[in-house]
């Protein structure tokens, strides 16, 4: 007779001695008496993949994030084994794997430890779900700092800090506050000056801690799934972002026009009040792109429909705008109406693409057009059909981009704030329950809708931007940091977030300038804007339940330094438009933290306010009311004031005078900066001369510039403009050398220099070894010149 039918609970359970060791090509098994087995993968030399089984049973091999483009390949692997452990060793890294406990140790060539394990893996079953819940626990090493994990609202630095990983609609957050909008399990530890990169490849929710509970113990552990890492080696942080980011891809460049300044709100209609707003940028001069449509354009919020009412025409005012230089941007949310005579409702229906509860019900839910189903953008055939709805808005009505919000997926008047948790998923022909689904249910709608407008826009590029996002969604869109509130305080979280995204693979990114929730003050919105224009993504966008926030809502002053300051983003395009080269052809990010451009300086470690934009630019944000200044760090190297053209030597904190009308910007020396004339929209003037401002170095720097078509795909044939500067300075001369690769042929056939900081006085000019009179290059007391773009080397002497 059965007397006790309690399952026994177990709590953690742990590998014990490895019984059994093999190989095969780049991977190697390690199975455990206890029916554990570690498959470690050597993609690379520095990159390591770690991955456990229980029961002796892998789960299919399958990732959302890893991207087909990954570059692997290792130039030496040895496994050697003595009593107590086996020893891996590739051309960079040294893992010891201990035959005991199944715990490893990684070091570098030289001895010292990078990572290792303190627990290691060890799991404990799930009886509710099913499954396991997979942990792993590391050593804190001494003085280790850690970074990354996407959009925290916290401090750059996060040791010290949990966190969690569950995609999540947050109105109006505040600082702390977790989780949020994205997942992104990727972490960067330091210690040391050594670097390496952790990639918690699982979608379940995942928990991190960074010595909080101990403090000298990191775990992190999932809920579900597989406990799947990726281990990166730098030893420059640098070079662990650059890894993960060509692990889970790049973006292809966007369209120029995606870089401009973009207006936003909820919401703008009807028609007039769009066609007014347009016409108020265009009458005060202030440079913009691209106008949104909120959810209002829609007929009852019903996605791909428009209210006749307020938009009786949207082609024709769609492509009236665009005769002025706007682009128009529509939302698309993933809630369809329950409705039947509503067509996306009824094909979703007769095709079976909505998502299902555990008995076979649709999954409702309430968003804004009130009942909802929810495709399941899981399944592939649900992907294609969804990419196949923009047709008519792309081809025949003219939208130029699309904007997916409350992709997490939102879900109104529930605690959860989002689909119940026996909600199924194809998850590409591995089906599974909401937990596993969540996290990449937005990059999942967003890769669907990019595929569409990728289609439709052709031969231009697309434009997407997301709300939700897994790792790995930088590949299909551009992002921002939600529904962030005006105040100074989301000022400052706008500019951790802005770093940390980047840090974290996903550069294409920025904030709701101004804050969406409540009211800035003209002082506020104005120093929003001065941070904004540095963020690769710049939009201006808010609730509108609180009053105005275009650039003219303040007074003539804020108008004016509001103006000054897009036009100075304008002027920079083709700056930006090469770090957005980098980034997608490179993987390198297009903001840099302190800490990534110099990580051995251990001031950088807990900087949070400065960044370096680009390659060469530093700024620094004000983030206080009423400041006519503010005390920051300059980061080691010589730097020139944008503003003064003082030079200043860094490894220093400095008071920096920042009046309502600047904030501190800094040029590294021995850059060359491009700049273009500035322009109401990208593509209105034909660039005639392309300026390139010059920062006198005594010694060696290299600038590069990146232009092409600015739309479309010809850049992938050759089509392009790639400049690279070697520059060199001495007492008493300048030398630059340019090389050119790209078939591309700009509109412009000259250079202007204009030359700061030179220590001498002009004495003769050499181009290409041949002296040319000065009034040919037109010199003038500015230290400006005038010459070919076609110069191989410019030789400048000093008297």
């Amino acid at each position: 007779m059965i007397t006790n039918t309690e399952l026994e609970y177990k709590g953690n359970l742990y590998p014990n001695t490895i019984v059994e060791y093999r190989r095969d090509t780049d991977k190697l098994y390690f199975t455990t008496s206890n029916g554990v087995i570690l498959e470690m993968t050597i993609l690379r030399d520095s990159i390591f993949r770690f991955r456990y089984a229980t029961e002796n049973i892998f789960e299919p091999d399958f990732s959302y994030s890893i991207s087909e483009d990954v570059s692997i390949g290792f130039n030496h692997l040895k496994v050697e084994e003595n009593t107590t452990e086996y020893l891996v060793h590739t051309a960079k890294l040294r893992v010891l794997v201990d035959k005991k406990t199944l715990r490893i140790q990684i070091s570098d060539l030289e001895g010292n430890i990078i990572n290792e394990d303190e627990l290691g893996f060890h799991w404990e079953e799930n009886y509710e779900f099913g499954g396991n819940s997979v942990k792993m626990s590391k050593i804190t090493q001494n003085a280790e700092s850690f970074y990354g994990l996407g959009d925290k609202a916290t401090h750059s630095n996060l040791k010290g800090k949990r966190v969690s990983n569950w995609v999540t609609d947050q109105y109006a957050y505040g600082k702390d506050q977790d989780p949020l909008y994205k997942a992104i399990p990727f972490f960067i530890g330091l210690h040391n000056n050594k670097s390496y990169g952790i990639f918690f490849d699982n979608t379940f929710k995942t928990n991190f801690d960074f010595a909080h509970e101990r403090r000298n113990v990191t775990s992190f552990w999932a809920d579900g799934g597989e406990m799947n890492y990726y281990f990166i080696y730098g030893p420059q942080m640098s070079q662990v972002v650059k890894s993960y980011t060509n692990l889970t891809g790049t973006p292809e460049l966007p369209p120029m026009w995606a870089m401009g300044y973009h207006q936003s709100k909820w919401s703008y209609y009807p028609e007039s009040n769009v066609r007014a707003l347009a016409k108020n940028f265009r009458k005060l001069r202030i440079p913009c792109d691209a106008i949104y449509l909120d959810i209002d354009y829609m007929d009852g919020f019903k996605c791909f429909t428009w209210d006749k009412s307020r938009f009786p025409n949207p082609k024709k005012m769609i492509s009236d705008l665009e005769e002025k230089g706007f682009k128009t941007v529509v939302m698309i949310d993933p809630g369809i109406k329950i409705d039947k005579d509503y067509w996306v409702y009824q094909e979703g229906v007769e095709n079976d693409y909505f998502c299902k509860r555990a008995d076979g019900a649709f999954m409702k839910g309430k968003v804004w057009p009130g009942e909802c189903n929810f495709p399941d953008f899981t399944n592939p055939k649900v992907r294609e059909w969804w990419a196949e709805l923009y047709k008519e808005m792309m081809s025949e009505i003219g939208v130029h981009a699309v904007w997916n919000d409350m992709n997490e997926p939102a879900v109104m008047e529930v605690p959860t704030k989002t689909a119940p948790l026996d909600t199924r998923h194809d998850y590409d022909g591995h089906p599974c329950s909401h937990r596993k689904a969540h996290n990449v249910y937005g990059m999942q709608m967003v890769r669907a809708t990019y595929e569409g407008i990728k289609k439709y826009v052709y031969p231009k590029r697309p434009f997407v931007i997301t709300r939700a996002a897994f790792a790995g969604t930088q590949r299909f869109s551009s992002t921002w940091t939600g529904d962030n509130v005006a105040t100074w305080e989301h000022l400052w979280i706008a500019n951790v977030q802005a770093q940390r995204m980047c840090m974290s693979g996903y550069s294409f990114i920025g904030s709701d300038i101004g804050g969406f929730a409540e009211q800035p003050n003209g002082e506020l919105f104005a120093r929003w804007i001065q941070l904004g224009v540095f963020h690769p993504f710049c939009r201006v966008h808010s609730s509108g339940d609180h009053g105005d926030q275009e650039p003219w809502s303040f007074d003539d002053e804020v108008t004016n330094i509001v103006r000054k300051f897009i036009e100075l983003r304008y002027q920079l395009l083709p700056y930006l438009y090469t770090m957005f080269y980098r980034y997608s052809k490179e993987g390198v990010p297009m903001l840099k933290p302190l800490v990534h451009f110099d990580q051995e300086d251990h001031q950088t470690h807990f900087r949070t306010d400065e960044f370096i934009f680009g390659e060469q630019i530093l700024i620094c944000p004000v983030q206080e009311p009423n400041a006519q200044g503010r005390r920051m760090y300059i980061p080691r190297g010589t730097w020139y004031n944008y503003w003064t053209n003082e030079a200043v030597v860094g490894g220093m904190e400095k008071w920096v005078v920042a009046g309502l009308d600047k904030i501190p910007i800094f040029i590294k020396e021995g850059a060359m900066i491009p700049k273009y004339p500035v322009q109401q929209y990208v593509g209105e003037l034909e660039i005639k001369e392309l300026v390139l401002d010059v920062y006198y170095k005594k010694g060696v720097e290299t600038s590069t510039v990146y232009e092409d078509g600015q739309d479309g795909y010809d850049y992938k044939k050759g089509r392009y403009s790639l400049r690279n500067f070697n520059f060199k300075g001495k007492e008493k001369e300048l030398v630059i050398q340019q090389f050119k690769d790209g078939s591309f042929i700009t509109s412009y056939n000259t250079f202007k220099m204009n030359l700061h900081g030179l220590p001498f006085k002009i004495k003769q000019i050499l181009v290409d070894n041949e002296i040319v009179d000065l009034k040919e290059v037109k010199l003038n007391g500015n230290n400006n010149i005038h010459l070919s773009k076609d110069f191989t080397v410019l030789h400048i002497i000093g008297a």
